[in-house]
């Protein structure tokens, strides 16, 4: 299997800032669509476990639409072959001391790249690593 091919990394890349400005910018029809519409996908969020295209729709529905901004520390994506694709980033909100983290799962669809799963979690205290 190739790892990280160009063209699937840059569409890839595509999908995912066209998520990243969706998301800051709370635009509700670009983050539904860009999430794979089935029972399958699942979003683990900083305060919330959604199960389902229909969850994660009222979850995106219903959220606040202030304070959505944030910076990105260190995005990695990572593709596995031409159809599945991993977007891991590290993230820093201006009303927040500690980081955030996210981690999303991509397939290409025949509508296109779409997130299958997807985790956010907030660091709650700076733990050095041990070897």
């Amino acid at each position: 299997m190739a790892i990280n091919l160009p063209e699937v990394v840059a569409e890839v890349t595509a999908a995912f800032e066209r998520y990243e400005r969706a998301l800051v910018g709370n635009d509700v029809d670009v983050l539904d669509e860009l999430f794979w519409n089935s029972p399958h996908t699942l979003r683990y969020g900083a305060t919330e476990n959604l199960y389902g295209y229909d969850a994660i729709c009222a979850f995106r529905a219903a959220r606040a639409s202030q304070g959505l901004q944030r910076e990105l520390l260190k995005t990695v994506i990572t593709t596995y072959g031409h159809d599945f694709a991993t977007a891991n980033v590290e993230f820093q909100r201006a009303s927040a001391t500690q980081p955030g983290r996210q981690s999303q799962t991509w397939m290409r669809t025949p509508q296109g790249w779409r997130v299958v799963a997807a985790h956010v979690s907030l660091l709650t205290s700076a733990v050095p690593s041990a070897c």
